[in-house]
């Protein structure tokens, strides 16, 4: 009989016949209050925290809960198989690891620990350009496993062109580039404590590693951290992007090229128009704009949109292997998830995150299963209801 992700499960029972359990809670949902509990406010807070208020965050959740599934029965579902091609790419399962930086602040052993967990379960790996460890490292953390790297669409062009041409080299074999951040949003967590890692030279170790970026600096990064800090930050953002402005990232790069940050159907169309891959379906996780609308309502009329056109990706308030199942029900191919096991990883490093990656696939695979489906593929808008709340 083929293993199946749902086997975890059997695995905690056995291990606890003799008297363990697991280090971490299984209930995803609940790891946030834990790293409230055990991690600095600050970094807690960067990781946790959104524009305004929060109302984006909230209204991301309130989104996926308020619809329900609706399980089907008497379906043979013994055996099954969550692997799906995304991007042209076989994948074990419709979830990857989303582009989070900075995560030296959860962990010392930051994106390296995020990648050797994602490489120990097949799990894609996406690569903020924002990272605290140069992208050859996270690369050579890796191995084998499918990975894809995140732009932030800066000015410098050079510096970009630097970035595509090194990430080529060392792998990654997508562009994911991030549209709704040309500039920080009002982020009260963070201003309240006046909180940026950036300022510390943290989150910046592709571009200090960079020619093109050297080539800008009057001193060496060591001889003048602050400097090259000042000219990260005048670089880093482009609020003067537009649409035909993709033809330069095109020209750079020869692999799928997905825009991330797409929540309406209009823009999907300008980048199918445009010649992109594939869209996520995103609003950074509530951080970027408050009172935005929610991803998962977004989701269906992108996907209805440009479905036949491009890869349809989805992120902003996954928690749970139910989460996912909703997600495809609503026109993702796959889904990213994000601060999950970022705080898998400030909890307990590199098993912190493989143990998130383990939960959320087992209970995915165990929802996909007593829902009626063996494989991904047979998913749709039918086996969701809308809870009117």
């Amino acid at each position: 009989m083929a293993k199946h992700w749902a086997d975890f499960q059997y695995e905690i029972y056995l291990n606890g016949m003799s008297g363990a359990v697991p280090r971490l809670p299984t209930d995803l949902t609940r790891l946030e209050a834990l790293a409230e509990t055990r991690l600095g406010p600050g970094p807690v807070g960067y990781v946790a925290g959104g524009a305004g208020d929060g109302s984006t965050m909230r209204a991301n959740r309130a989104a996926l809960e308020r619809r329900r599934i609706v399980p089907r029965m008497l379906r043979d579902v013994a055996e099954r198989d969550l692997s799906v091609r995304v991007l042209g790419r076989p994948l074990p399962a419709p979830v990857a690891l989303a582009p989070v930086g900075v995560l030296s602040i959860m962990h010392p052993d930051a994106e390296s620990a995020a990648a050797r967990a994602a490489a120990a379960h097949g799990a894609p790996y996406i690569l903020s350009s924002a990272s605290s460890t140069p992208m050859e490292q996270v690369a050579e953390a890796l191995g084998d496993t499918e990975r894809w790297f995140q732009l932030y669409w800066g000015k410098d062009r050079e510096v970009t062109r630097s970035f595509l041409g090194r990430a080529k080299a060392a792998g990654f074999s997508a562009l994911l580039v991030t549209l709704d951040t040309p500039l920080v949003s009002w982020r009260p967590r963070d201003l309240d404590l006046a909180y940026l890692p950036f300022l510390h030279g943290v989150g910046t170790a592709n571009y200090f590693t960079d020619p093109a970026f050297q080539a800008g600096l009057a001193k060496p990064v060591h001889e003048d951290p602050n400097a090259a800090v000042l000219h990260f930050l005048g670089l880093f953002g482009d609020a003067g992007h537009t649409w035909p402005d993709l033809a330069f990232l095109r020209e750079n790069w020869d692999g799928p090229i997905v825009l991330k940050g797409i929540l309406h159907p209009d823009d999907a169309r300008l980048a199918a128009d445009a010649g992109m891959d594939g869209v996520v379906v995103s609003n950074h996780g509530g951080r970027q704009v408050a009172g935005s609308v929610a991803a998962a309502d977004a989701l269906p009329r992108v996907a209805e949109a440009v479905g036949d056109r491009l890869t349809v990706l989805f992120d902003s308030g996954v928690r749970s292997g139910d989460d996912v199942f909703k997600a495809l029900a609503l026109g993702a191919q796959a889904v990213l998830l994000g601060r999950p096991y970022v705080y898998g990883l400030g909890l307990d490093g590199q098993a912190g995150v493989e143990h998130v990656i383990r939960c959320l696939l087992a209970e995915f695979d165990l929802t996909l299963a007593l829902s009626g489906h063996a494989t991904p593929a047979t998913i749709s808008a039918a086996d969701l209801a809308e809870d009117p709340m």
